[in-house]
């Protein structure tokens, strides 16, 4: 039995304790570390005397559970000793211990461990060197911390029962190997470009005259203003990236990890930071950032390309929209003489026959003729083809297409499948027609120009230049979206169907796809299985249609429908309003800050923010200015409200200083990640769910700034535009994961990216979303990777039913599954779908990446077969909707919770009314991530708490009824204070091991 130190363990904890105790030891850890077998026993047995038994045991579960033994044996915490001894049947006898502390006897006993359980000291030569050519190893391919690399080097040298040394010789040994590898890479890196590269690469760091900020800091700034003069200053930054020359070199041979920790450092330090760095590093870090910046421009530049394309054609519609508004007084006036006209004509059907010059004259003497060719006029240019008006608006904006279309021809390199191939074709006609003034239409291929579009652009003759650029590009919009063209230096707009698993690659890894996927290789295998399941299910619901009142059939225009009556909310018994009252009222009161500085003191999670260049960091009290920081990013109050100039953890410096170098997506999830884990731990927090359930939901912010990654909605968003947070929730109400997209994107285009880019303890096979994510693709992805996916459902009497064999019968619901799944489509497309799981499930791709290509029409086949799988899974949820009112309490359980969740996060980001003032889609992420951070914050202080409220109620005497414990929730947040100025202080802190005063239960609500 030995301890597995895992990577997620603090740490900084373990270099605080140095080797020592925590003062206090889980149930868990005293029953896995501090419990004998019958050989352990045996051996202890042999000793004589009890307080040598008892010392031999302790010092047998030390080095198990610390991997190192104590100068002073006895330095432990007392319920390990008494641990100890009622297993051994003794009584601790203090005095006869404490000899024992002091006598020869304890070294022998160390010794005599070491030999029976193999344990090794570090200095051997074998143990040093194994674990240095480990950390070496590690330090060259991955871009891990010092702390993160101390925590791995622990549990291999525990793992190996080799005794720790002290955390400082460790230190220095990790400290020593990183810069070895660091200074090895940056020497490669810099040793690729050419002299006058070199050159190009300094010369970035230089300002230039007439200028306040290097030509680096030029090329980092993204572009902010969704115009034609902002596009063209977005690609005029790719030029100016590519003429440093180095964007060619190849960089593939070195770790990515590595590369990325360098772009990283490049992007968030100050030019004279760079500087000052040796010239190797510098060089390095220059050609990394440079190399990849190129990439980061054009995704912003094609950004906002997209967005203004789709700008211009949503103005054309909205004025046409606005004209026929404007014009439908003289629309219904010519309308009316028409009429009169038409009423004239059917009254003279039913006369004697007359010559048209008498029923014409008749005609006029009702309206005359001027009035009836104004209203034929009228009608015929109000009436128009919506197509033909939108051609005549593009060809108004020729001008302002103008301002941008030569840089974007000249900057960016277009490349596309067979699909794309026309597309691309007419934007290399377009480069040809640069600076020509008459261009023939037999220059150009007109493979595009096709309906309204070839009444402007003839075959023969002169080219209508206007006309054909606008055709290119509103096909080009299409394209670019179905990614049958793309741009491959741009890793937002490249195909990411190009990155499935290669042939090679698939056929390596299909058989262990299978295997994990509990999928099988021959689809007609899956094809029966899918088709036994649905069968079941059909058969169930059937039989049970008699006892369930909460559906049943009905006839609706020709066709059978499942008619589901609306659930009652479950009843709230006396008991649970009391206990959430007994609750409310002990709950003790407290400010934000105290609350993220106590459940640091908990879980160590400060101490997962990192410093940019991952060096570590010699500063005091940096857990305080971590803390400060994301307060004011959580409630987007600004640096200014946690402010302490009389403090230097606190002052103005130091938490700019912090928040520009610590606060980032990936330190953000490792923190949160040990406030979800720890949060799994408290008993409490069982009652409300395993892990197992998640939902997803979007909560949107409007952004008042100027900035290229939001979107409009007026719905949501007013005139102004706005990003959506998608988030992840657990059934234990953590939030694990957070994607901010720009306007309102269905939900469902990144449900699966959640499951699966989540790094946390936590593993959720459920997922609940509402109606609006819910999709036969989503569903088929889900499927092929073994979630479950649940929306809640709405218009369920429009939903269709598809069944799998036509001979099957379901009694009553026979005319209710009338549709047919695809099995055909499916079994010919079989591997294809492995291949798309597999390449989801390895990470090559990203799902949402990938349903943005796939789901644009006309589908492919690959796609229509997902579908049919899809199909399938979709009926499996309708039907235990329908029949299993657990299924569907779980399903409204969790997005109550979900909402509620929101809620509490709106009541955090209460600064600014609620704006999210943030250009960049980093800060976004950032600040967004400090906010679920401090609401899983809250959410863990309060289920603590909760756990001791009620631990004390059950001590008191009282009944606490477990349905009632898990109808509470953690989401309150009455007791804390989040408005005004907030205060940190850094002698308030409570003691490790201690808790606040629990309110009285008589003590009277202020």
């Amino acid at each position: 039995m030995s301890r597995a130190i895992t990577a997620s363990e603090d740490s900084t904890a373990l270099l605080a304790r140095d080797g020592r105790y925590p003062p206090i030891l889980t149930a868990e850890q005293l029953h896995r570390y501090f419990r004998f077998d019958d050989h352990d026993r045996a051996v202890l047995a042999q000793k004589k005397g009890k307080h040598n038994r008892l010392g031999y045991a302790l010092q047998l579960a030390t080095v198990r559970f610390l991997g190192t033994f104590l100068t002073d044996p006895l330095d432990m915490p007392e319920a390990a000793i008494q641990y100890v001894a009622q297993q051994l049947d003794l009584t601790v006898n203090p005095v006869k211990l404490d000899r024992y502390r002091t006598r020869e006897t304890r070294w022998d006993h160390r010794h005599d461990i070491q030999a029976r359980w193999g344990y090794r000291d570090f200095s051997g030569i074998p143990a040093f060197f194994d674990l240095a050519r480990f950390v070496s190893a590690r330090a060259r391919l991955m871009a891990e911390p010092p702390s993160r690399l101390l925590d791995l080097s622990t549990a291999r040298l525990v793992e190996r029962r080799v005794l720790l040394p002290g955390v400082t010789t460790l230190t220095r040994l990790i400290a020593r190997i990183q810069h070895r590898a660091d200074e090895r890479l940056w020497r490669d890196l810099a040793a690729l470009p050419s002299e006058a590269q070199v050159t190009a690469l300094e010369a970035l760091l230089d300002v230039p005259p007439r200028s306040s900020v290097s030509r680096l800091d030029r090329l980092r700034k993204a572009p902010l203003s969704v115009s034609a003069t902002g596009l063209v200053g977005a690609l005029k930054r790719v030029e100016a990236v590519r003429r440093a020359g180095v964007t060619t070199l190849d960089l593939s041979g070195f770790p990515e990890q590595r590369l990325n920790t360098l772009f990283r450092i490049g992007m968030g330090v100050k030019a004279q930071a760079l500087r000052r760095m040796t010239r190797s590093r510098r060089i390095a870090t220059l050609l990394v950032t440079v190399s990849r910046l190129e990439g980061q421009a054009l995704d912003d530049a094609l950004t906002l390309f997209e967005s203004l394309l789709t700008d211009l054609f949503n103005r054309i519609e909205r004025k046409e929209d606005g004209t026929r508004q404007d014009h439908l007084p003289s629309l219904e006036e010519a309308a009316r003489r028409s009429n009169q006209l038409t009423l004239a004509f059917l009254e003279s059907l039913g006369q004697p026959p007359q010559d048209f010059p008498t029923f014409a004259a008749r005609v006029l003497a009702l309206v005359p003729q001027e009035q009836l060719q104004a209203a034929a006029e009228t009608v015929q240019a109000l009436t128009r083809p919506r197509s033909e008006t939108r051609l005549e608006g593009l060809l108004s904006r020729y001008s302002y297409v103008q301002q941008f279309l030569p840089a974007l021809l000249r900057a960016v390199t277009f490349e596309g499948s067979a699909a794309g191939a026309p597309s691309l074709a007419a934007l290399q006609a377009l480069r040809r027609l640069e600076r020509r003034s008459q261009v023939m239409a037999t220059e150009v291929p007109l493979t595009l120009v096709k309906g309204d579009w070839s009444k402007l652009i003839p075959g023969k003759g002169p080219l209508n230049r206007p006309a054909f650029t606008l055709c290119v590009l509103d096909h080009l919009h299409l394209a670019l979206k179905r990614r049958d063209v793309f741009v491959p230096a741009s890793p937002k707009f490249s195909d990411p169907r190009l990155h499935l698993l290669s042939d090679q690659a698939w056929t390596a890894l299909r058989a262990e796809v299978c295997r994990s996927l509990d999928l099988d290789l021959d689809p007609q295998v899956m094809l029966a299985q899918f088709s036994a399941q649905l069968d079941e299910r059909y058969q169930l619901v059937e039989a049970r249609l008699p006892q369930n009142a909460a559906v049943s059939l009905a006839e609706e225009e020709g066709r059978t429908v499942l008619v589901l009556q609306e659930d009652e909310a479950l009843p709230e018994p006396l008991s649970l309003r009391h206990l959430r009252e007994l609750v409310a009222r002990r709950m003790p009161r407290l400010d934000l800050p105290d609350l993220l500085l106590e459940v640091h003191r908990w879980t160590g999670f400060a101490h997962a923010f990192t410093h940019l260049s991952e060096a570590r960091t010699r500063v005091d009290h940096l857990d305080v200015s971590v803390c400060a920081v994301l307060l004011a990013e959580a409630c987007n109050v600004g640096l200014d409200a946690v402010v302490q100039a009389e403090t230097e953890s606190l002052g103005r410096g130091r938490l700019s200083w912090v928040d520009q170098h610590y606060l980032r997506a990936e330190t953000i999830a490792s923190a949160n990640a040990r406030l979800i884990e720890f949060q799994t731990t408290i008993p409490t927090v069982a009652a409300w769910g395993d892990g197992q359930v998640a939902s997803v939901d979007g909560l949107r912010f409007r952004v008042p700034v100027k900035t290229i990654y939001a979107g409009q909605n007026p719905k949501y968003f007013g005139v102004r535009s706005g990003v959506t947070y998608v988030n992840f929730i657990s059934d234990q109400y953590s939030g694990f994961h957070g994607i901010v997209v720009p306007g309102t994107l269905r939900d469902s285009l990144f449900a699966l990216d959640g499951m699966i880019e989540q790094n946390t303890v936590l593993r959720p096979q459920q997922l609940v979303s509402d109606t609006a994510a819910s999709s036969y693709m989503v569903f088929g992805l889900f499927r092929l990777l073994g979630y479950q996916f649940s929306p809640e459902l709405a218009d369920l009497r429009e939903r269709t039913y598809a069944r799998m064999s036509r001979e099957a019968q379901y009694g009553k619901l026979n005319a209710l599954a009338t549709s047919q799944v695809s099995t055909a489509l499916i079994a010919t497309h079989w591997d294809d779908l492995l291949r798309l799981a597999g390449s989801l499930m390895t990470r090559t791709v990203r799902a949402s990446d990938l349903l943005k290509v796939i789901g644009v029409k006309p589908k492919s086949a690959l796609t229509r077969a997902l579908e049919q799988v899809g199909r399938i899974a979709s009926m499996l949820h309708l039907l235990s909707y329908h029949d299993d009112l657990l299924y569907r309490r779980t399903i409204g359980t969790q997005r109550n919770r979900q909402e509620a969740r929101h809620r509490l996060a709106r009541a955090v980001f209460q600064g600014r009314h609620g704006e999210l003032r943030q250009h960049y889609v980093a800060g976004m992420e950032d600040q967004l991530g400090a906010l679920g951070l401090v609401v899983n914050a809250i959410i863990l202080w309060n289920a603590r708490y909760l756990d001791l409220i009620l631990n004390q109620l059950r001590a008191e005497g009282m009944e606490v009824r477990d349905e009632d414990v898990q109808r509470l929730s953690p989401l309150k947040f009455e007791h804390i204070h989040l408005g005004g100025r907030y205060h940190f202080s850094l002698t308030s802190q409570m003691p490790a091991g201690q808790f606040r005063r629990l309110r009285d239960r008589d003590e009277v609500e202020s």
